[in-house]
């Protein structure tokens, strides 16, 4: 997001740049005066700072494009590597400790692309970055539903942020956290 402000801002100040000093340059090629539209005369024509030619953009720093040249959806993608450990789910095979790697997809998780693709999915959006893996804040009111005695560990990098969060389904907010982060999580509904 970074990134994308910065080359929004750039983008623009280079065109004028080369555009501005062009339009205004002087010299044996040029015909004479060059019409203004500011006036001449009257309360308008109070004095004015000259504008220089506009300066260069300057090149983007490394931590735009984490130093390797690469575009930030490649970049985060690449550094997502957690270690999901579920324990009495209840759902066959979903019960153990597995490895989840993105970009590309690898490691033991019984449901990687899926997986990868959920967290895709929740880092394209400001919400999903800053929720996806917040534990309920102390105070919050929730349900008593019980859903169960799932209980997960997730420890980690997202998008090249430290993860290392709990998740059951002690209550109502607990279970839509869970289910938030369903096949991250296994389903077990």
């Amino acid at each position: 997001m970074l990134r994308r402000l910065a080359l929004t801002a750039v983008v623009p100040l280079a065109v004028l740049a080369t555009a501005v000093p062009a339009a205004t340059a002087s010299g044996a090629a040029s015909s004479g005066p060059v019409p203004s539209a500011a006036p001449t005369s009257g309360p308008f024509a109070a004095a004015r700072p000259a504008l220089g030619p506009l300066p260069m953009p300057l090149p983007l720093p490394g931590f735009l494009d984490d130093g390797q040249g690469t575009g930030a959806g490649e970049a985060d993608e690449a550094r997502t590597r957690l270690t999901v450990s579920v324990e009495n789910s209840g759902v066959p095979g979903a019960d153990g400790t597995f490895e989840l790697e993105c970009g590309p997809t690898g490691g033991t998780h019984p449901e990687g692309q899926a997986a990868c693709d959920r967290l895709a999915e929740a880092g394209a959006t400001r919400a999903g970055r800053q929720e996806l893996f917040q534990e309920t804040p102390e105070g919050t009111m929730c349900t008593m539903i019980h859903g169960g005695d799932a209980f997960a560990r997730i420890v980690g990098t997202w998008e090249g942020r430290a993860v290392d969060t709990t998740a059951s389904r002690r209550d109502g907010c607990e279970i839509a956290r869970w289910n938030s982060l369903v096949p991250v999580l296994p389903d077990v509904r």
